[in-house]
């Protein structure tokens, strides 16, 4: 399985960067999307962390705590090497409170505590907001009307190369590694590696997907049968007949195309759309019938990726870009549709 192959929406531009040449470069701000409201059972933390991965400051909370590491929660996961703002939730009951002036973690900072009556779960968040410098631009003619075009059209919503474990030094994916091992029978018994392996895999096909649809010309247009996903919510319908308020609809950014997201179940899609996905499954069958087999369900996800508050500026040989994103999506699939980005050695 490689992750260097997957088709472009727009040609390349052929300007190289850098990115991440500190983790400074790479901001990224969670939008919870909800406001603690100052009382309950859950201590909720706003951290800065600069250099650290959410899982091992999660750990750290709970060791300052002395509490299970069930206790200590967050929404999502955010780029190691990079500094983040974002919200870890930490449950306990009563009035107690802990000096955290005196949490001591090397690259964390909390920057502010407040109760809340709910746990903080995993992907109930609205999104991120990010801040990115690209030094060493080999040149910047194209790049304002590119970013123009990703405004209008935005850029496939592929999963980023987090999601696979890639670095610099192994492009592949160490994720993807293991998800080949797994297809191969071999047991993954540390807990975390396995979910990793089976998002990475589950992943992958869904990138395929993608890649096959771009390839086919079917990636702007709808086929007969697509399954819309409504704006701003998880709900989705199928569109048997792609009519004129059907387009008007997409061109508005009310509805999506989707593709899926391989468990157990049956495809959404009719018609055009449903054979396609078909035909294409069984390419796949290995992969499939491993995510069937593992329980995963059904599920879907859009194809289309359009970034919010689109803002840049360029000075000599270096882009300042902001913008935000849903939760859930990636960073890294805005910048490959603008620049060869090569990632600082610190990655």
């Amino acid at each position: 399985m490689q992750i260097d192959h997957w088709q472009h929406q727009y040609p390349k531009l052929g300007i190289s960067a850098q990115l991440k040449s500190t983790p400074e470069d790479f901001q990224v701000t969670e939008i919870l999307g909800y406001e603690p409201i100052g009382e309950g059972e859950h201590i909720y933390l706003w951290v800065r962390k600069t250099g650290l991965n959410t899982a091992y400051l999660a750990e750290q909370i709970a060791k300052f705590t002395q509490l299970p590491l069930r206790a200590v929660t967050y929404a999502g996961r955010k780029d190691k090497h990079a500094q983040t703002e974002q919200w870890f939730s930490v449950h306990f009951p009563g009035k107690g409170e802990f000096d955290w002036a005196t949490f001591n973690e090397p690259g964390a900072e909390i920057l502010k505590s407040i109760r809340h009556n709910k746990k903080l779960r995993t992907g109930v968040l609205k999104g991120n907001r990010f801040n990115i410098m690209l030094r060493q631009l080999s040149k910047t003619s194209g790049i304002d009307a590119r970013l123009q075009q990703i405004q209008r059209s935005g850029v496939p919503n592929y999963y980023g190369s987090q999601r696979f474990g890639s670095t610099q030094h192994d492009p592949r994916g160490g994720n993807l590694v293991l998800a080949d091992k797994m297809l191969n029978g071999e047991a993954i018994r540390n807990r975390n590696k396995r979910s990793m392996a089976i998002s990475a895999l589950r992943s992958w096909l869904f990138n395929e997907v993608l890649h096959r649809r771009l390839q086919n010309d079917c990636f702007s247009q709808a086929l007969a049968g697509d399954v819309m996903q409504l704006a701003g919510s998880q709900s989705f319908f199928c569109a048997t007949h792609i009519d004129h308020s059907i387009k008007q609809r997409i061109a508005q950014r009310d509805i999506y195309l989707s593709a899926p997201l391989w468990g157990q179940g049956q495809l959404a899609s009719q018609g055009a759309a449903l054979q396609f996905e078909n035909e294409f499954a069984q390419q796949h069958l290995s992969i499939t019938n491993t995510l069937e087999e593992l329980g995963l369900k059904q599920e879907r996800r859009a194809i289309n990726l359009f970034p919010n508050d689109l803002e840049w500026s360029i000075t000599n040989d270096t882009l300042n870009l902001s913008f935000s994103l849903p939760a859930g999506t990636f960073a890294t699939s805005v910048l490959r549709e603008l620049l060869d980005v090569q990632e600082n050695s610190l990655v």
